[in-house]
């Protein structure tokens, strides 16, 4: 019984991770997407950097972040997603998962010797 509860909790973790790790990545790629850089000149939006840059692949203007609301939005998005949002809460939850894991496995037993 033991053995099951920790492979369910086993298997609940890696899809948690798998969840935070593929929805970063789709917000980064659709922030890209919807990302109101100047064009015009040849300006093209940097996903890593997140800035828009120049043709000369130098950060474009004072502001060169992108100005569109939806990059806004999903860059605020990947924050929530990442290490200062849901992702900040798994050494939390892996705890407390464990640990009620183990109380429950001590209450069981004390229960069966009655």
């Amino acid at each position: 019984m033991v053995m099951s509860t920790l492979t369910a909790l086993g298997i609940g973790i890696i899809s948690f991770a798998i969840v935070i790790g593929v929805g970063t990545i789709v917000v980064l790629k659709m922030s890209a997407a919807v990302a109101d850089c100047d064009t015009a000149a040849g300006g093209y939006y940097n996903s890593t950097s997140q800035l828009c840059h120049n043709v000369t692949g130098t950060p474009s203007g004072t502001n060169s972040g992108s100005t569109g609301l939806g990059t806004n939005n999903l860059n605020y998005m990947e924050t929530q997603l990442s290490s200062s949002g849901l992702a900040g809460w798994t050494p939390a939850i892996i705890a407390l998962a464990v640990g009620m894991l183990f109380l429950g496995a001590f209450v069981a037993r004390k229960g069966s010797r009655l």
